[in-house]
């Protein structure tokens, strides 16, 4: 799929999700920071205060060893591609529906041709394989 020319909400959007993942992931950050300073040279003889970026370090440390590379929901696509293939095909077609109808604004290459062709895709969902 392709933006239309008219996308200026679309970016909008992408733009204030963008904002808003940062800020929090640097709002994390901090309370990180805030927390090893006023906790850890306390408790354990030894251990220093951190930086900022030293939080940071720490967050994508956990993350690597605690958390794995991959994405989040490693389960969460196969139950929907389950879910997919367990529906009736008047059932996908109503979803699709309530998709394109979501999405249209800023996803479709070509309103009036998305919808006179009934912007059919085929049985496969978007992340299947």
């Amino acid at each position: 799929m392709k933006c239309s020319t008219d996308k200026a909400g679309c970016v909008a959007r992408c733009i204030k999700i963008g904002l808003l993942a940062v800020a929090g992931i640097a709002a994390v950050t901090w309370v990180v920071m805030q927390l090893w300073n006023c906790l850890l040279p306390d408790l354990f003889i030894g251990v220093s205060p951190i930086g900022y970026w030293q939080a940071l370090g720490v967050l994508v440390l956990c993350r690597i060893l605690f958390g794995g590379m991959r994405g989040g929901c490693h389960g969460h696509w196969r139950e929907r591609r389950e879910r997919w293939e367990k529906m009736t095909p008047e059932e996908r077609q109503q979803l699709k529906g309530r998709f394109r109808s979501r999405w249209s604004n800023c996803c479709s290459a070509n309103k009036a041709e998305d919808s006179a062709s009934g912007g059919d895709t085929g049985d496969k969902p978007a992340g299947g394989a």
